[in-house]
This record gives structure tokens, sequence and C-alpha cells, in this order.
């Protein structure tokens, strides 16, 4: 592939403008239009970067090398397969598609293609989970909390597959173990989805996760802490923060606690502008991506599996 990446995004909101803006400052990269259903929002968008706007995608087909899908879920699946067929890799928001059917499709699609499938759970970017990662080895307990004042952006999907998703992503990267079972509650009480949810998962090697997300808070809190047996480590994502407590080696001296804390703090940083970066570099070099079609895939089942004892009020096992 020539150096310039011939890039679009499809679907401009809220979102989907900052995806456009990275890709416009990005070196390497073509930001050759944005495409968007609302006339005022992709003019607005197009002026903004110095770009095309565009009604409908279909014109991009073969015209673009890589493409961003920022469009509300039900869309994903099919532009997502219409670009990949076409010969453009395609990093598409979370979550990956509508249902599990269609992710393992896209997946599949991708391929054969042999094109690059990246899926935006941007918290993989974040620069205290990346610090964090060699301490989470053999985890005994997770627990996850992710709380947001209510928005009407995102809700047409539950609050599952809005945020709890980003949670689930991370905590089965770090378990690495099959999913044995799900016991969740949840509850809607602003919109017609649920909008707070609590599941807790139990996996294959014996580690339980414990799992809330909630869009009717009074603040925004997101915190992951993960306990071993020789640690805690408490990762406060939203203001950066990784917090590793061990037990000491040897026993304390006098007035000296029996473990040793360490505390970091990382700068805000722009993860969305890293995801871009990242997916760019696996267009050019042809590795993995950090967050894979089948990382996307793994976490839509769980997200649906838990979607789906919400709604029939049961435990459910692997």
């Amino acid at each position: 592939m020539s150096e310039q990446i011939r890039t679009a995004v499809i679907g401009v909101g809220y979102l989907g403008r900052f995806h456009a803006q990275k890709y416009a400052q990005l070196p390497g990269s073509h930001l050759v239009a944005v495409v968007d259903s609302r006339e005022p929002v992709r003019a607005a968008v197009a002026a903004e970067l110095g770009t095309r706007a565009l009604p409908d995608h279909r014109s991009l087909l073969g015209a673009v090398d890589a493409v961003s899908i920022v469009t509300p879920t039900p869309a994903h699946y099919g532009i997502a397969r219409e670009f990949l067929e076409a010969g453009a890799h395609v990093l598409v928001e979370k979550p990956v598609t509508e249902t599990v059917e269609q992710a393992r499709e896209l997946v599949e699609v991708a391929r054969r293609c042999g094109r690059v499938l990246q899926v935006g759970h941007l918290e993989r970017f974040n620069a205290a989970v990346l610090a964090a990662e060699p301490h989470l080895s053999r985890p005994r307990f997770i627990e996850c909390q992710r709380l947001a004042p209510f928005k009407e952006r995102g809700t047409d999907v539950n609050v599952v597959l809005d945020l709890m998703i980003h949670d689930i992503d991370i905590v089965q990267t770090i378990v690495g173990a099959p999913l044995e079972a799900i016991d969740a509650v949840g509850t809607p009480v602003f919109s017609g989805a649920v909008d707070i949810a609590n599941a807790r998962l139990r996996f294959a090697n014996g580690c339980v996760a414990n799992v809330t997300a909630s869009r009717v808070s009074l603040k925004t809190e997101r915190k992951l802490r993960v306990f071993r047996d020789d640690a805690y480590v408490s990762i406060d994502l939203q203001q950066k923060i990784l917090t590793v407590i061990r037990k000491r080696p040897n026993a304390p001296g006098a007035g000296e606690l029996p473990v040793t804390i360490e505390e970091q703090s990382f700068e805000q940083g722009d993860a969305l502008r890293a995801e871009i970066e990242s997916f760019l570099e696996c267009i050019r070099s042809g590795r993995r991506p950090v967050v894979d079609g089948e990382d996307g895939l793994r976490a839509l089942e769980t997200a649906i599996r838990i979607t789906a004892q919400l709604a029939g009020g049961r435990a459910v096992a692997s």
C-alpha cells in the first residue's frame, strides 16, 4: 500500500466527527470524504476539515483504503461488509454489530478478503490500562464500575451494549479463560431499554468478575479493580490513575505497613487518536489489531448473553 492511506468516516455525529478530525490530522492519512444522511451535519464537518460531504457511502466503495464506521449499531454490519468486500480496511465502533451471527460473518469476510477489521473498544488504548498490563496476570476477582449521567445519545441500545461492553472486553482479555456462567440484574429507568445493570461473570479458571454499568447516575465514574493472591490493582480509567498494592516480600519492620503502595498518574492523552494511529499502522504492517473482529465478537457474545438474561430474569450457564 502507498504511504498515503485514503480514509473516510461513515457517520459524523458526536463521535464520528472526532474520528474525522483524527484522520484529517494524522500524517499518512488523506481524508477523502465524510458521509452522513443529515445534510447539515455532514456539511459542517466537511467544511471544518476541508473535505467532501456525501449523503451515501456507496460512492466510496473502491475509492478509499480505510473507513471508520460510526453509525447507529443496526447499520454496522451492512456497511462494514460492503467496504471489506470492496477491498477497504474497517474500523467499526462498538458494539461491532447488532447480532452475534453478523459479527461472525464480518470476521469471516475480513479473513477471506485479507483486510483489517478493528473494533472501537477505546479503553484498550487508555494510558492507565496499558500501564497496568504487567500487573494483571492470574486475577482471582475483578470489580468494574462504569457510571454516567443520562444522555439521549447512545440509547438506541441498552446500557450493557452501550457502556458495560467496554468492561466486558477488558475483563475477558485480562482473564483469558472461557466464561462459564452469568448472573445479571438490571432495569430501565429513563429510556425504553435497560439503563442500569449488574452482571456477575464466572470463568473456567475460577476468576469472578462483578461488573456494574449505569447511565442514570449523578456523576461519571470508570473504575476497574483487580485482586490477585499477592496484589490489588486499582485503575481509575477516567482520571488515569494506576495504584498497585502488593504484599511485602519480607516481614514489615516497626511502623511499616505490610504492603507497598505504588501510584502513577498519566496525562489524559488522546485514546481515540492512538486507536486510529494503531489501525493505520496495522494496515501498513499487516499486524493484528489490538482489538480485532474476534475480540469484538467475544465481547458482543457476552453482552448479548447478559441482555438475554436481563430479559428472562434467570441465570445463564454455558
